[in-house]
C-alpha cells in the first residue's frame, strides 16, 4: 500500500536537537513550507534563538520551544506526553538530537556509553512510541530518524557512536516493515549524513 500523500503546509513537527547544526535547518526548511514546529534541545539560549529567527521568517506558523535534556529518561517521558497533549495534529516527528563520543571500547566509560546509547537511540525509540499513536490517528505522518555514516559502517574508535547509529537504523527499518505490512498510513525514514 502506497502511504498517503503527506503536506508539509499545514503539518505539525517536532524536531530534537534543533537548538543548532541541522536540527535547527530541518527546523527553518520546515516553517518556511508553512509547518508548525516544536522544538526540542537541552541548550535553552541557543533554542530561543532559533525560535525567534524562525518566527522573524515564517510568522505565519507557531513555533513552541521545549527546553528537555533528553538524557533524563524521565524527562523525556514526560515530552513525549505534553507533546501528545498539547499538539495532538501532530503528524511529523523528526529524530534528529544526537551526540558522539569518540575512542575505543576500552578507553570510553561505560557511564559515558549509557549516556550516548540513551540520546542516540533510546530517546527516538520512546518518543516513537509515544507518539506515533497520534501520528496513526491523525491518518499520516512521517518519522524522521537521523542515523549516520557510521550506523552503516563501523571504524575504529566509534564502537560506542555505531552501536547507536546502527541501532537507529535496524530500529527504522524494522518499525518502516511493521507499518507497512499492516497498511498503516506513517512511513519511516533513515537519514545517513557524513560529517557535518
Amino acid at each position: 500500500m502506497a502511504l498517503p500523500r503527506l503536506t508539509v503546509h499545514g503539518s505539525t513537527a517536532l524536531v530534537t536537537g534543533a537548538a543548532g547544526g541541522m536540527g535547527e535547518h530541518i527546523a527553518r526548511g520546515l516553517a518556511r513550507r508553512g509547518c508548525d514546529v516544536v522544538l526540542v534541545d537541552v541548550l535553552a539560549e541557543g533554542l530561543e534563538r532559533v525560535a525567534e529567527s524562525i518566527r522573524a521568517e515564517s510568522p505565519a506558523v507557531t513555533v513552541t520551544t521545549d527546553v528537555v535534556d533528553l538524557s533524563d529518561r524521565s524527562a523525556t517521558e514526560a515530552l513525549g506526553r505534553r507533546v501528545a497533549t498539547d499538539h495532538p495534529d501532530l503528524n511529523l516527528l523528526f529524530n534528529n538530537a544526537g551526540v558522539a563520543l569518540g575512542g575505543r571500547l576500552n578507553d570510553v566509560d561505560l557511564a559515558d556509553i549509557d549516556w550516548l546509547l540513551e540520546i542516540n537511540l533510546l530517546v527516538p525509540i520512546r518518543l516513537t512510541r509515544a507518539l506515533l499513536p497520534l501520528m496513526l490517528g491523525n491518518g499520516e505522518g512521517q518519522v524522521v530518524n537521523t542515523s549516520s555514516l557510521f550506523g552503516l559502517i563501523g571504524p575504529p574508535g566509534q564502537s560506542a557512536y555505531s552501536t547507536s547509529k546502527f541501532g537507529l537504523r535496524g530500529f527504522s527499518e524494522s518499525l518502516r516493515s511493521e507499518l507497512e505490512a499492516e497498511g498503516q498510513p506513517v512511513g519511516v525514514t533513515s537519514v545517513h549524513p557524513g560529517g557535518i
